[in-house]
Formats: C-alpha cells, structure tokens, sequence
C-alpha cells in the first residue's frame, strides 16, 4: 500500500519577473522550470518509514506568448524502484496564467516511504490561442543528508 500523497499546499507567489537560481533547470519553450527540493527533517519520522522532501519550483515564461498552466503530471520513484504518478488540474489548487516576463512559484511536497527517491513530470500549458504543449520539470532527486549509498 503507498502511503505517499505529493502535492501537500505550502505557498504560491506571482511575480512580474525577476532572476531565480535553481539546482535543477529545464527549458521548453522558452518557458523555464527550475525546482529546488529541501529535506523536512520536522515532518519526518524515520523510525516509521516517513520521509519527507519539500520542494519550491520557480515557472519564468521567456516566450513571446501568455500560457495558462492547465495540469501537472509526476512520476515519483523511491529508492526501491515504486513508482507514483500523480495527475491533476494546476499546482497547489491554481491555473496561473503567464505573461510574456512572468514569473510563478510555488512550494509543496512529497513524502516516501524510503530515504531516497526522485520525481520528474511535466506540465501542460495552453497558450491565449488554445494550442496545447508540455513543459517538461526536469529530474530532481531526494536525498536525505548523509545518507550512506553502497555501490555493488
């Protein structure tokens, strides 16, 4: 039984513009998505097999064109290979729209049943004129600090 449930609702801000740095970048477009995951240690437990990562994700529209950000879709691996995908409409309960210069963040989560994991996915965006495309989230993993991998 998967005991994960991604997406927990932290925060969301909008912006005009303005310059992120990031530890992973993907590009599509010219519509930017750079995420930064973070460990909660105070939500983890585990004793019980509950570990919990944080992640803000900055969305830049570089394009020449507005784009709603219609859905999201993840896929979720923990260190044993147990995959999760989640679908679903917006991020954190929002469809933002995107001007040319704009600049989305949000923050949420995901816990594992595993101290290590990793999670991709994509957005579908849809431009003022109704066409339709992703926005890949590039690969990010979840690590917990010093954690001790072994290499066979």
């Amino acid at each position: 039984m998967l005991k994960r449930r991604c997406g927990f609702k932290e925060r969301s801000t909008f912006q005009g513009s303005g310059k992120v740095s990031g530890m992973y970048r993907a590009l599509t477009r010219d519509i930017e998505v750079v995420v930064e995951p973070f460990y909660l240690e105070e939500q983890s437990d585990p004793d019980d097999d509950r570990y919990v990562w944080g992640y803000r994700i900055v969305i830049s529209n570089h394009s020449k064109e507005a784009v709603k950000l219609v859905t999201r879709y993840w896929h979720i691996t923990d260190m044993n290979g147990i995959v999760d995908e989640v679908t679903g409409p917006g991020v954190v309960g929002e469809q933002p729209h995107l001007k040319p210069g704009d600049t989305y963040e949000y923050s949420s989560g995901c816990p594992l049943d595993t101290p290590s994991g990793m999670m991709f996915g994509h957005y579908q965006m849809e431009t003022d004129g109704g066409e339709q495309f992703h926005v890949k989230i590039p690969a990010f993993s979840l690590d917990t600090p010093n954690l001790l991998r072994t290499l066979n």
